[in-house]
């Protein structure tokens, strides 16, 4: 017996119930109603088994909300109101391996089989909506044990409020400022301890059932500090050499990809740039975009299949030079570097604002391309925090007619097998 095609029909897999999204949110219609051609922006891109349905990644965005490192309904109305209305791939914020890993005391965390369960709700909302979801697994180095930015930018948090000024782990003894407390030269110990640790976070994420795994190497956190040289001073194998400092990265990647499914990607944030190099009063080394470039060229060769190119972060004597996109710089010289036989997708971070600007980047072409170099993803926070519906409303931008949740799209006009229809077509 047939099915009633009047039946509203449920999300497989969901132990709840909500209706299914046959077509993901945020899928271009192919071919469109006026059969002009999809802009890149709005192109599929395929990651190993995973495939975006567009080329907009929301950005890992800090919530400092979780309650001894458990997500909380916060995160569940901060994520879903986004994943609902399409990006190609959301990440879940920051997630420390350990708990002196945290940013703040609010930090979500992976650390204990306990922190699963919420993230797994979130992961089955994702699911529930034929949206694809992963989690960026970080440890926040010297820059650990910090208060929420609302309540001061870079105030030691005390004991008396949960914080661990006393258990700051960083490469070497150096304070990224003199506000923030003095950690310890993590012991080779340490390392091997985080390395169980990255281990261990991997498996509870993938027991959430998360679609994919970010390594957050970025902002001057723990693995950033170790391959720069202006804060790592080690003698031993993890200190000197460019081949020492990117060392405990490598081997962060090789633990995470070992683990992960082989059809699973494996994404990598990084800071392209400590901004040093740009401000005569620093004196010293520091970590450039050269290095970046022959350290995405060994990620590539060790199974990464993105790199998320963003900047800064290391030391408060940073001259970073800001405006729209201005960061895309630094991955367009990337994918130029790696050239077209790479397997490596680059995506761009930082300051993208508008649709007309993020379809710029990702083509290369335009007045805000920042060059004529292509891009893969366009990865997007703050935008996204203002404004959920931020496919949408870009799409409406360029043009283009996509499909949005059966919940949304009936009050627009949409009927039992319509699609939304751009205003601009009416």
């Amino acid at each position: 017996m047939s099915a009633n095609p009047l039946a509203n029909k449920a999300a497989p897999g969901i132990p709840y119930f909500t209706p299914e999204q046959t077509i993901p949110s945020g899928t271009a219609l192919d071919p469109q109603p006026d059969n002009k051609p999809i802009p890149k922006l709005y192109t599929p891109l395929k990651l190993r088994g995973l495939t975006m349905q567009n080329r907009i990644m929301l950005s890992p965005l800090c919530q400092y909300s979780a309650e001894n490192g458990h997500q909380t309904a916060w995160h569940m109305a901060h994520l879903g109101g986004i994943i609902s209305r399409g990006p190609g791939l959301a990440i879940v914020e920051a997630t420390a391996v350990v708990p002196e890993g945290r940013i703040t005391p609010e930090d979500c965390g992976l650390w204990q089989d306990s922190q699963i369960e919420a993230m797994k709700k979130i992961v089955d909302f994702a699911h529930s909506q034929n949206q694809k979801i992963g989690i960026q697994l970080a440890h926040a180095g010297r820059k650990a044990s910090t208060v929420a930015p609302w309540i001061s930018m870079g105030a030691v948090a005390t004991e008396d409020i949960n914080g661990w000024p006393d258990n700051i782990k960083a490469p070497s003894a150096i304070p990224y400022s003199h506000r923030l407390g003095n950690p310890k030269e993590m012991t080779l110990q340490d390392i091997e301890d985080l390395k169980t640790a990255w281990a261990a976070a991997t498996k509870r994420a993938l027991a959430a059932g998360f679609d994919t795994i970010e390594i957050h190497n970025a902002h001057g956190y723990l693995l950033h500090s170790f391959v720069s040289p202006a804060s790592n001073h080690r003698t031993d194998q993890y200190g000197g050499s460019f081949e020492n400092r990117i060392r405990l990265s490598l081997e962060i990647v090789d633990i995470t990809r070992s683990i992960i499914p082989k059809d699973m990607p494996l994404l990598f944030r990084i800071s392209a740039s400590d901004w040093l190099d740009t401000n005569p009063e620093y004196k010293g080394e520091s970590w450039t975009i050269n290095d970046t470039i022959k350290l995405a060229k060994i990620l590539e060769q060790r199974g990464v299949d993105l790199i998320d190119v963003s900047s800064a972060g290391l030391s408060p004597m940073q001259k970073i030079t800001t405006g729209p996109g201005y960061q895309v710089p630094f991955a367009k010289a990337i994918k130029k570097a790696l050239g077209p036989n790479s397997t490596l997708k680059v995506g761009a971070v930082g300051s993208i604002l508008t649709g007309k600007q993020a379809q710029a980047i990702v083509s290369g072409k335009g007045e805000e391309a920042r060059g004529e170099e292509e891009v893969d993803v366009a990865v997007v926070g703050r935008m996204f925090q203002k404004n959920p519906a931020l496919v949408w409303t870009w799409a409406e931008e360029l043009g283009v007619s996509i499909n949005v949740a059966n919940q949304i799209r009936w009050g627009f006009g949409g009927r039992p097998g319509a699609h939304f229809e751009n205003p601009k077509e009416k």
